[in-house]
């Protein structure tokens, strides 16, 4: 009776700490088993970066080639930041006729421009260049960019170290417990290690695509602009852990 009045107490005791946690004490193989979460975080060291475009014209013709003069002046800009070929991933190319009765094209139908064309890629950098990058990119016609998915490039470590971090907190946990029992904790004996997936990466966006003509005023004023402020994500992994130790 005294050790089951034992165990109710310390249960009561850590409830507010284990509300997160599964505990069960088996007396007849003397064991605590404990399933327990815990996380890790560090900052994104890769970026995955949505350069595009998207420009208007009055014909075919026209249209496909200020396109094709403003993609390669985009792929031009990323080469001279240093983006290699094999770091770019084409993502979306669209020349399309507009709805005169769609309600999105009506106003540009009526100031002649009968075809869009956008076009998009995933730019995988370092995460300290990214804002040099989306820079020289939308300086150079990338008028539909910002979009990020932050990356690790080596999450598996840590994965392994919120495992690590689960597994001591159990540890710490079975010993309180086994303190409140009289008893004394003694090896582990069983570990099992589940990871959740992580969220979807953060991802920032520039907003609505930028007119279709620029003055040259204007152009000359972006050159003169400095990249924006961008700050790395925080990557969080979680693991889940169930532990059996062994009691004495």
């Amino acid at each position: 009776m005294r050790n089951t009045f034992v165990a109710v107490l310390c249960c009561a005791l850590f409830s507010s700490v284990l509300s997160a946690q599964q505990i069960q004490i088996n007396k007849e193989n003397k064991t605590i088993a404990i399933t327990t979460s815990d996380e890790a975080a560090a900052l994104a060291d890769t970026a995955v970066l949505t350069v595009g475009f998207h420009l208007f014209g009055k014909d075919q013709d026209g249209t496909y080639a200020e396109a094709s003069r403003t993609s390669n002046a985009i792929m031009a800009a990323l080469a001279s930041a240093g983006v290699s070929k094999e770091a770019v991933e084409s993502a979306e190319q669209s020349l399309s006729p507009l709805d005169p009765d769609g309600d999105a094209d009506k106003a540009r139908y009526a100031q002649g421009m009968r075809f869009e064309f956008s076009q998009s890629w995933h730019v995988t950098v370092p995460a300290d260049v990214v804002a040099k990058v989306l820079h020289l990119a939308i300086t150079s016609g990338a008028n539909d960019s910002g979009g990020i998915q932050w990356q690790l490039s080596k999450d598996d470590a840590l994965e392994a170290e919120a495992a690590k971090k689960a597994l001591e907190h159990a540890r710490q946990i079975a010993a309180q417990m086994a303190a409140g029992l009289g008893v004394k904790l003694g090896t582990l004996v069983y570990a099992s290690n589940q990871t959740p997936p992580r969220g979807i990466f953060a991802a920032m966006g520039l907003g609505a695509p930028m007119l279709e003509t620029e003055s040259a005023t204007l152009g000359n004023a972006k050159k003169n602009l400095a990249p924006l402020a961008i700050s790395p994500d925080r990557i969080t992994k979680s693991a889940t852990v169930y532990a059996v130790f062994a009691i004495e």
